[in-house]
C-alpha cells in the first residue's frame, strides 16, 4: 500500500533549531526543524540513539530535568519550551497525545483497562454516566472484540497487539489534533504490524489529525508517511517528501538504513541433538468463583514436536498470542508444561528446582522487552556480573568477563556504569544479550531480540549471532516476527498459530513453497 501524496495541508506545528544539551554540554540533538502539516504523517528515523524519541519527548515537555533545551515549537501561536507545567499538563493528551514505545511499560499494571481509560476521558470532561459507553465505543473504534472483557483486564492479560490498542484507544480518549506514534508496531507480527498501521491512518483520517511517525522500519515509513525526517547522531541528515528522500537518498548514511539484506544463515555442519521436544502442552489455569476454583485451562501450546541439532538455528514465528513466548518459557523451564523436554540427554521436565539451577547457564534466554528484564537498580556492569557472581571468578576476573562481552556485543565501555534508563532501546537490548553470553551457553532463545533495533543495528547483531554461532557451536531458538531476520539466522523455522504447529520446515523450502496459505499471509505481509 502506498500513502498518496496529497495537496500541501496547514502547519499545525513548527519545530525551529531545536537543540538538547546535557549540563555537561554534550549535545544529544542540533538544530533539527520541520513542520507537522495538518491531516499528514511525518516520519522521524534514524538509528538507535540517532535522537528520534528524544525529539518526540522534548515536544511534550518529558525530557528529564538535566536537559537543556533551544530552539522553538509553534503550536497554536505560543512556543511550547516556554509554557508552564500546568499550561503543558493542558496541551498533552488534548493537543498533542504520544503512543509509547513499550505498552507494557507505559500501562500502569495495577489498574485495569476500564480504569486508565476513565482518567482520560475524564480529562476531558465526559459525565460518569456517559464514561461505560465511551469506553466501549473507543475500544471498538480501535478494533478489539469482546471490550467488555478487555475493560476488566490487567496489561499482563493483554497480547501484545490488544495492549498496542489499549495505547491508541487512551491516546485518542482526548481527541488530540496530534498524535505521535513511537514505534507503534515494534513487538507486533508482520500481520499485526499492517492491521495496527493500516487503522492509525483510518483513525487519522477520520477524525483529521496530524501524525509524527517514529519508525527504524523504512518499508513502513514508505507505506504510510508523507515526509520523513532523516537523523543522524542527533542531526538532520535528510528531509522531505518520502517519495523522494528514500527513492533518491543523497547521502550514505541514508542509503545504508535503506538496506535490508541481512544475508543468509550460516551452513549446518552435522553434529549431535542438543534440544528434543515431545508432545510439550503449555496452558493455563483459568479461576474463577468464590474460592477462585479452577473451572478452565487456556491452551497456550499444544503437542509441540521438534529438535533442535548443537550449532543449529530453529526460527518460531506466528501471530501475537499464538504461543509463541509461552514455548520458550516452557524451554527454560520458567512456566510449567507437560510432555518431554530433553535437553543434552536429560529431561527437564524431570527435574526439580534445586537440580535446574546447574542446568542454568547452559540454556540461556534474551527476554522481548530489555527494560522489564534489566534491573532499574543495577548498573551495566551489575547486571551482566550477576550471573558470574555464582561461578567462584574473583572481582578482577569478572571484570574482564566484562570487559569482552561488551566488545563481542559493540557497546562502547562508557556504558559500563551506566543505568538501563540511560541507554537506548538498541543498548538496552545489547546488554540483555551479554548478560546471556557471558555464561557462555550452549542454547539460548532469543525473544524477538532485535525487534528495537533499526536496521542498521540489526545487521550488527544478526551478524555478530552468526559469528558467535559458527565460533561457539551455540545453538538458537529464535521468536521473531521479523521474517527476514528469520532468513537471515536459521536454518529450519516451525510456524505456530492459535497454539497448534501449522508447519515445521527448512527455512528455504518454507519461503518458497509454504504449506498454508497462513504462512502464505505472513511472507505476502513481511513484503509490503
Amino acid at each position: 500500500m502506498t500513502h498518496l501524496t496529497q495537496e500541501p495541508k496547514p502547519v499545525l506545528l513548527k519545530i525551529q533549531q531545536l537543540s538538547i544539551h546535557t549540563h555537561s554540554g554534550k549535545a544529544l540533538l542540533q538544530d533539527v526543524s520541520f513542520n507537522v502539516h495538518a491531516m499528514q504523517t511525518l516520519a522521524i528515523v534514524g538509528e538507535s540513539g540517532s535522537g528520534k524519541t528524544i525529539t518526540a519527548l522534548a515536544i511534550l515537555g518529558l525530557l528529564a530535568d538535566n536537559l537543556q533545551v533551544a530552539g522553538g515549537a509553534k503550536l497554536d501561536g505560543q512556543d511550547i519550551f516556554t509554557l508552564s507545567q500546568t499550561a503543558l499538563q493542558q496541551l498533552r493528551g488534548k493537543k498533542i497525545a504520544m503512543i509509547f514505545q513499550e505498552p507494557i511499560v507505559a500501562l500502569n499494571p495495577l489498574h485495569q483497562v476500564q480504569r486508565m481509560l476513565a482518567e482520560s476521558l475524564m480529562l476531558r470532561g465526559c459525565a460518569k454516566s456517559e464514561l461505560k459507553a465511551r469506553m466501549i465505543g473507543l475500544l471498538q473504534e480501535v478494533g478489539l472484540l469482546e471490550v467488555e472483557q478487555i475493560l476488566k483486564r490487567y496489561p499482563h492479560e493483554l497480547s501484545g497487539g490488544q495492549k498496542q490498542r489499549v495505547m491508541i484507544a487512551m491516546a485518542l480518549a482526548l481527541e488530540p489534533e496530534i498524535l505521535i506514534a513511537d514505534e507503534p508496531t515494534t513487538a507486533l507480527d508482520v500481520l499485526l504490524q499492517t492491521q495496527i498501521l493500516q487503522l492509525l491512518e483510518k483513525l487519522q483520517q477520520q477524525r483529521g489529525m496530524a501524525m509524527i511517525l517514529i519508525s527504524h522500519d523504512l518499508n513502513i515509513v514508505k507505506s504510510y508517511a508523507d515526509d520523513v525526517l532523516v537523523l543522524n547522531q542527533g542531526r538532520v541528515a535528510e528531509q522531505g517528501a518520502v517519495s523522494e528522500v528514500l527513492n533518491h537518498p543523497q547521502t550514505a548514511y541514508t542509503l545504508n538504513l535503506l538496506n535490508h539484506d541481512f544475508g543468509q544463515a550460516m551452513p549446518l555442519q552435522p553434529s549431535q541433538c542438543l534440544l528434543e521436544l515431545k508432545n510439550v502442552t503449555v496452558q493455563y489455569p483459568i479461576k474463577r468463583g468464590l474460592f477462585n476454583r479452577v473451572q478452565a485451562y487456556q491452551v497456550a501450546v499444544q503437542s509441540i514436536n521438534f529438535s533442535l541439532m548443537q550449532g543449529e538455528s530453529l526460527g518460531i514465528v506466528g501471530e501475537s498470542g499464538a504461543g509463541k513466548s509461552s514455548l520458550a518459557l516452557a524451554i527454560a523451564r520458567l512456566i510449567a508444561s507437560e510432555g518431554q523436554i530433553i535437553f543434552q540427554n536429560t529431561d527437564l521436565n524431570q527435574l526439580k528446582q534445586k537440580q535446574l539451577r546447574t542446568w542454568r547457564s547452559a540454556l540461556q534466554i534474551v527476554f522481548q522487552d530489555p527494560f522489564s528484564s534489566l534491573n532499574p537498580r543495577l548498573t551495566v556492569a551489575q547486571s551482566i556480573a550477576e550471573g558470574l557472581q555464582i561461578t567462584g571468578l574473583d572481582r578482577t576476573e569478572i571484570a574482564l568477563k566484562i570487559e569482552q562481552v561488551l566488545t563481542k556485543v559493540e557497546l562502547p565501555a562508557a556504558c559500563i556504569n551506566q543505568y538501563p534508563h540511560a541507554l537506548s532501546g538498541g543498548q538496552r537490548q545489547r546488554v540483555a544479550l551479554a548478560r546471556a553470553l557471558v555464561l557462555q551457553p550452549q542454547l539460548m532463545i532469543l525473544d524477538e531480540p532485535t525487534s528495537a533495533l533499526d536496521r542498521t543495528t540489526q545487521r550488527a547483531m544478526i551478524e555478530l549471532l552468526r559469528r558467535l554461532q559458527q565460533q561457539e557451536q551455540i545453538s538458537y531458538v529464535l521468536i521473531s516476527h521479523d521474517l527476514q531476520v528469520i532468513q537471515a539466522l536459521c536454518h529450519n523455522v516451525l510456524v505456530l498459530h492459535q497454539a497448534q504447529v501449522l508447519e515445521y520446515q527448512a527455512t528455504a523450502n518454507l519461503f518458497s513453497h509454504p504449506q498454508t496459505e497462513y504462512t502464505r499471509q505472513l511472507i505476502a505481509a513481511s513484503q509490503y
